[in-house]
């Protein structure tokens, strides 16, 4: 069982996550939309908002959600570990979202992305809490 001291900072960690999340999200979505609308394909669309998204997810998660008693958690070592996390997820969020686009139309991807977004930062919650910021 978790001490209360334990279960307050899951519960910080996690509204913090969210929040950034959720700005996180809107960066990788906006971006993909606008890069598919501009005619780039789906998978490298989303590749590259998944970049920008990603590089300000690990900033502001490493500056706020995981930092320690003010201290930031990030550095090469962290980035390093972080993209083992992200790969993986980064093809999974690619092959649905192009799976989507090719089966069911750009406009359909673009409404995925969120919802494949979401479960997606479920599992990287974990693995980064665990993982790359501890």
């Amino acid at each position: 069982m978790a001490s209360p001291s334990s279960r307050h900072v899951l519960l910080r960690q996690g509204g913090s996550f969210l929040i950034i999340g959720a700005l996180q999200l809107l960066v990788d979505w906006a971006l993909f939309v606008a890069l598919t609308a501009l005619g780039m394909p789906a998978a490298a669309s989303n590749l590259a908002s998944r970049v920008g998204g990603a590089l300000l997810g690990f900033w502001l998660n490493g500056r706020v959600t995981f930092a320690s008693e003010g201290a930031a958690r990030l550095g090469w070592w962290r980035f390093a570990k972080f993209l083992l996390v992200w790969v993986p997820l980064t093809v999974a969020s690619t092959l649905a979202v192009t799976w989507v686009a090719t089966s069911l139309g750009l406009a359909h991807a673009w409404l995925a992305k969120p919802l494949v977004e979401g479960v997606l930062a479920f599992v990287a919650f974990f693995l980064w809490r665990h993982v790359v910021y501890r």
